[in-house]
């Protein structure tokens, strides 16, 4: 019953929504390796960080960073207003791991896949993290509107006003997550040491 009372209301709220409003994109993930080499655990990390994507003065272990671009709808209104009827973005993800290249003994097989699935969750989030933010970005875009703009130019600044504060955020709860993480018994930091000390 309950179900059928969520999807009635999801149904209906549908219908009310204009259909630019309906978050009806999705991202493109991309990955992209960067290649390390090693027979133990602790020559696959001084591989990584030899070879890591550079972040801030040293390296990482991966690194997510995105493409974002939006087509907008402006629209300038007969009594001289101006609102932004749709905001359709398209956003491309990109992870930045490593990829283990030559033959390794076991136990270090097992440990490097354990530590791949790990960093790769750990990126995923980033990922999620930026969806948030795009998703935001949508929701404060469609529907702006601003009297006396008939070239749209409040309406642009105000809506760059809130861009700034979206990515901010975004970028904040990101260096929060990784802060957690890479902390001494972090997830991120735990992964590194079952590497390292594993073979």
């Amino acid at each position: 019953m309950m179900r059928r009372t969520l999807t009635t209301l999801a149904l209906a709220l549908a219908a009310a929504v204009p259909l630019p409003a309906l978050a009806d994109w999705q991202p493109v993930e991309k990955i992209e390796h960067y290649r390390v080499s090693g027979r133990s655990g602790i020559e696959l990390y001084r591989s990584i960080g030899e070879n890591g994507p550079k972040a801030g003065v040293g390296r990482a272990i991966a690194f997510t960073d995105f493409k974002l671009l939006w087509s907008r709808d402006y629209r300038p209104q007969a009594d001289g207003s101006c609102v932004l009827a749709g905001a359709r973005p398209s956003l491309t993800i990109t992870y930045r791991l490593p990829k283990a290249s030559g033959d390794m003994p076991e136990p270090v097989r097992g440990n490097w896949r354990t530590f791949i699935a790990g960093v790769t969750a750990h990126e995923k989030v980033h990922g999620e993290i930026i969806v948030e933010m795009v998703k935001a970005i949508e929701a404060t875009s469609i529907g702006l509107t601003a009297p006396n703009d008939p070239d749209c130019n409040k309406v642009r600044a105000e809506l760059q006003t809130r861009l700034g504060a979206l990515s901010q955020e975004q970028r904040r709860k990101s260096r929060e997550f990784d802060r957690v993480e890479l902390s001494d018994g972090g997830n991120v930091h735990q992964l590194v040491l079952a590497l390292v000390n594993g073979g």
